[in-house]
């Protein structure tokens, strides 16, 4: 093949491989899992008012806009023999993501007053974001590097497979451990030992399972990168960010709209999730009361449900084809809407069981359907820098959510049920949108 001229043509992977490039985004989304089914939870403990909460939303999602560009951005510039191109940040990012799971659940433990008690929280989600953000795109770009187009959707699908049994691991964690004996309730403005253990077991689960992908997964030298992409060697990489996105094919943006409305939904779901079980099921607002306690160990059980829905539905999304992509990611968004609607109003432990089914689907729909669909419209010369650049239609919604929502919450009545009325409504506008995306794939000669 001449390496200058050549068609992009990526190799068929075996089954094992696949699974091994995927199987550390279980460690990385377990520490994401715990800091959004906690976040609500942690601040309200805290002393946070709940018309404010969105100030400290806003934080997470601003890091991943700025940290995941740059991690694409450089480590498409990036080769270190015995290590690789996107590993390196994967283990940086590791070391300082578990440093501040241990340090968030103490945030009201060390005898700050309660204004610095948030600000510390509110720091340290900073900075666990940051690097969690650092150790997750790695897995992101290590699927665009190395899979071709007949099997990303089992790639992607099985990347969100094993975050999702993370993620059900860590959701998990503070209901078993009340259940075995560990307190769920500490003193005003601390969090219970069952929020601190999830914590830390989240970062020795995330310790295990990032090693594990560093030891197991080679990736491809430059020349066999250049061989397998139709690229040039030799050739520099010299041009900018402006560039790079001014050059973006045209379904990075038409993705960015559906994934603006599908991420405003979920942002909310996370602030406003807990608060709406305690109001309808546990009948209470006061967030030092075991009542809300027990209500967010109850999100925390919802929370799993909705990955454990993700991970059957995920196994379906395997099978896709170009024909039945779209559709498919429609109607997750619609069974999704259904979903966040159901939240809002269910007023016993079983409803709220069944609307979780729908944010299931919606979830893992949201999570590998768009990545394949861009992927496949990428060339290899800047796929780390586009995948990190996605990122920010991930991050970008979720901060425009915590903002409007200081109007918002007002508007509804500062009633928290009614925020996830807006998530059901943002969500069903995104399963419209899909259809302005129009799928093109590099590896076919599609031109965008």
């Amino acid at each position: 093949m001449d390496a200058k001229k050549g068609k992009k043509q990526l190799p068929t992977l075996a089954f094992s491989v696949l699974m091994l490039m995927t199987f550390g985004n279980l460690g990385t989304s377990m520490a994401f899992a715990l800091q959004s089914a906690n976040m609500g939870r942690i601040f309200q403990t805290l002393g946070a008012d709940p018309t404010k909460l969105g100030y400290f939303f806003i934080l997470p999602p601003l890091a991943g806009m700025i940290v995941q560009p740059l991690v694409g951005y450089f480590s498409d510039r990036t080769w270190i023999p015995k290590l690789g191109r996107r590993l390196p940040y994967l283990i940086v990012g590791t070391i300082v993501a578990v440093i501040v799971m241990c340090l968030l659940p103490n945030s009201g433990s060390l005898g700050f007053k309660t204004s610095t008690a948030l600000w510390f929280g509110a720091v340290a989600i900073l900075f666990m974001d940051l690097s969690s953000n650092m150790s997750m795109q790695p897995f992101k770009m290590m699927i665009s590097d190395m899979v071709n187009d007949k099997q990303k959707d089992i790639a992607w699908s099985w990347q969100t497979i094993w975050g999702n049994i993370g993620s059900v691991a860590a959701n998990l964690f503070p209901f078993f451990l009340t259940w075995i004996g560990v307190e769920n309730v500490a003193a005003k403005g601390e969090l219970p030992d069952s929020v601190k253990l999830s914590f830390y077991l989240g970062s020795l689960i995330l310790v295990v399972s990032s090693i594990f992908t560093i030891w197991k997964v080679d990736e491809y030298d430059p020349a066999t990168y250049a061989k397998y992409h139709g690229l040039d060697e030799n050739e520099e990489i010299s041009e900018n960010f402006f560039t790079i996105i001014k050059n973006a094919p045209k379904v990075f943006w038409t993705l960015g709209l559906v994934e603006f409305f599908s991420w405003t939904g979920f942002q909310y779901l996370w602030t406003y999730g807990t608060g709406t079980v305690a109001e309808n099921i546990w009948h209470t607002k006061d967030a030092a009361s075991a009542a809300y306690q027990a209500a967010g160990n109850w999100f925390g059980v919802l929370s799993a449900v909705e990955v454990a829905v993700a991970i059957i539905w995920g196994l379906v999304l395997t099978r896709l084809n170009d024909k039945l992509r779209k559709p498919a990611y429609a109607f997750g968004m619609i069974v999704g809407a259904l979903g966040f609607w159901g939240l809002s109003v269910a007023p016993t432990r079983f409803l709220s069981f069944v609307a979780f089914i729908g944010i299931g689907i919606c979830w893992v729909t949201i999570n590998s359907i768009p990545f394949t669909i861009l992927t496949n419209a990428l060339d290899g010369k800047h796929d780390g820098t586009y995948m990190g650049l996605f990122n920010c239609w991930i991050c970008f919604p979720q901060i425009v959510a915590s903002v409007a929502s200081f109007a918002l919450f007002p508007m509804l009545g500062n009633d928290i049920p009614h925020m996830l009325v807006a998530s059901a409504i943002l969500a069903l506008i995104g399963a419209f949108a899909v259809y302005a995306v129009k799928e093109t794939s590099v590896e076919k000669g599609d031109i965008d």
